[in-house]
């Protein structure tokens, strides 16, 4: 889940609301269907990403798939019948925080203002940056992508070559 966040750029609620009809590994991206503001919108599927989600259809819970279509069965089933996990359940994301001895607070939704501001550092155009985060508008996509020092200092001035 932490990887789809920070690799595709996702919402807390987009990654548990995601099936598997949604993933298209032939041209390695995702449908975010009825995202915030009930847009659906599609983002990259890094192949890395995809080799993890592999890896985990074949271990997920699978309790409550009897009867449900396989393009319909959630990533991340949750403990109810046809329910996906709740963000509830994400918790877990503190944990890790703890375990891996950050001191700063982490959220899902850090790592989604992360996958942003590091394809802005890579040069990403921030309208690309825009629609892969669903925004409207190129303020909301500014106000997640930090330009971080070093791509400052790096920049040079446009008269010069």
């Amino acid at each position: 889940m932490l990887t789809l966040a920070y690799g595709c750029g996702l919402r807390s609620s987009e990654v548990l609301r995601l099936r598997a009809g949604d993933i298209d590994s032939e041209q390695k991206i995702i449908r975010v269907v009825q995202s915030k503001g009930r847009k659906d919108r599609y983002v990259m599927l890094p192949a890395e990403v995809l080799d993890l989600l592999r890896q985990w259809w074949k271990q997920r819970p699978s309790a409550h798939d009897a009867g449900v279509a396989v393009e319909h069965r959630w990533l991340f089933p949750g403990r109810n019948d046809h329910r996906p996990l709740t963000t509830r359940r994400l918790a877990g994301v503190q944990g890790g925080r703890k375990a891996a001895g950050l001191r700063k607070t982490v959220s899902l939704h850090s790592l989604r203002h992360s996958f942003a501001t590091h394809l802005l550092e890579r040069g990403k155009d921030i309208r690309l940056i825009a629609a892969l985060l669903g925004h409207d508008r190129l303020e909301t996509t500014a106000r997640y992508s930090r330009v971080a020092i070093g791509m400052i200092a790096r920049s040079r001035a446009p008269w010069r070559a």
